[in-house]
């Protein structure tokens, strides 16, 4: 069954700024150790990407819920275009400099936080509840599949060709993304949230305290958000210590990287598609435990193996219970949450989640520059470990399905109408849609 014309907009518009997410995603680290081999200055290539969601996740939640969400996504996607064309104009010039890639980092990643946290909300102002999570997998599927299996092989390729050629595919496809997203519906602000006065710093102060305060006091997102926040940080502390180990001990080579970080996305689409299944079968809570632990067992992996074969194995079975997870918790948000506070309370979920991952990485890339990439990845395994035995046991499907389930009944069964007073049967032909983290 379909899920309308507008999901398919949407979904074609994330599409392209994945495909383009994937080719910069693997050029990005290649770049880098091409400049320096040093661990801590790899690692802040992480900071650079991640430090704009401690910066302006919150205020972007509070964008989220004030002003066109389709606007929103179109200029942050216009914004990651130009970040990426000024860094192309460096390169032109034989300007290799790590703070360069750095600035472009932070800029790409400060669209990102405005881009990511609007279309978090927008998929409920388009579909009915009970097809979230088969929307949900399906956004997740294509994600992983362009973002990670596509995207990096390509990436790969084109950076060995010219490292300029594949940061101006990539700034294209940024731009064809937001002209897709012109076609969307205006996603205005919900009626309840709109105010005749005009907005001044103290009511935004509290509007943003508002959303703050729901997603505090909602114990089980709460809840959800730390073991998130764990598998995050954790995974920074490693995640940009990858490169060194798979072109070092492993013998990856560049032009085989792109593939090296592709295997494990079919395992994230693996997950994508059969998580709304399976998770109705083991139930949420299940996901929860095998979205820590799996990840930690990969870790200690990569801290005491050499086998190529065996890394990728773990790095599959790791991307399966990610993605399920994601699928989870990315339902709990938008079946238990208000549309009218989705937006901050994404954004004060998001900055917990991932206001930790410029700190794991700079921690990890200190840890290895320190001690060694394997006390790294062991050292994260543990912790991983210990993260899961306090936080994940609170977390139950029971729990789960009640949230889910009060949150449907407080804010009634369908989307609202769009402004030509559309249901969700023309908005997206009766069924569904929805997005990440």
């Amino acid at each position: 069954m379909g899920l309308g014309r507008n999901f398919n907009r949407l979904w074609l518009s994330q599409g392209l700024s994945n495909t383009a997410d994937g080719l910069v995603s693997a050029a990005m680290p290649l770049l880098a150790v091409a400049i320096t081999r040093d661990p801590l200055l790899i690692s802040g290539m992480t900071v650079a990407n991640f430090l704009p969601w401690l910066l302006f996740t919150l205020p972007s939640g509070e964008l989220a819920d004030r002003i066109d969400r389709r606007l929103i996504m179109v200029v942050g996607n216009v914004f990651r275009a130009v970040a990426f064309g000024l860094l192309v104009l460096a390169l032109l010039a034989h300007l290799h400099s790590i703070v360069i890639l750095y600035l472009a980092v932070f800029l790409s990643g400060a669209a990102e936080t405005m881009v990511d946290n609007a279309a978090l909300t927008v998929p409920p102002r388009l579909v009915e509840r009970k097809d979230l999570e088969r929307a949900n997998g399906r956004l997740f599927a294509v994600q992983s599949a362009i973002n990670t299996f596509v995207g990096p092989p390509v990436g790969a390729l084109l950076f060995a060709v010219s490292a300029w050629l594949v940061f101006t595919t990539g700034a294209g496809l940024f731009a064809i993304a937001a002209l897709a997203l012109i076609t969307l519906p205006r996603l205005l602000p919900t009626a309840s949230n709109v105010s005749s006065s005009r907005p001044t710093p103290g009511s935004i102060v509290r509007s943003i305290r508002a959303g703050w305060s729901y997603f505090w006091n909602h114990k089980l997102l709460r809840r959800v958000a730390f073991i998130s926040a764990s598998i995050n940080g954790f995974g920074a502390a490693t995640g940009s210590l990858i490169v060194l180990v798979a072109t070092g001990p492993l013998g990856v080579t560049p032009a085989w990287w792109g593939v090296f970080i592709a295997v494990p996305a079919v395992g994230s689409i693996a997950g994508s598609l059969i998580a709304p299944k399976l998770v109705r079968t083991i139930g949420g809570g299940p996901v929860t435990w095998l979205a820590a632990l799996v990840p930690a067992a990969t870790y200690a992996v990569f801290g005491l193996s050499s086998s190529v074969v065996l890394v990728e194995i773990f790095l599959f079975c790791s991307s399966v219970a990610t993605a399920m997870n994601q699928i989870v918790v990315s339902t709990l948000r938008q079946a238990s949450v208000p549309d009218e506070l989705l937006g901050r309370v994404t954004a004060a979920y998001r900055l917990i989640v991932l206001g930790v991952v410029p700190l794991g990485a700079l921690l990890g890339g200190a840890l290895a520059h320190w001690r060694g990439t394997s006390a790294t990845f062991i050292g994260a395994s543990i912790g991983l470990t210990l993260a899961a035995l306090v936080f994940a046991s609170r977390v139950t499907t029971r729990g789960l399905r009640e949230a889910e389930q009060a949150g449907h009944s407080a804010t009634g069964s369908s989307p609202e109408p769009d402004q030509n007073g559309s249901g969700p049967g023309e908005l997206a032909d009766a069924e569904a849609a929805t997005r990440q983290t």
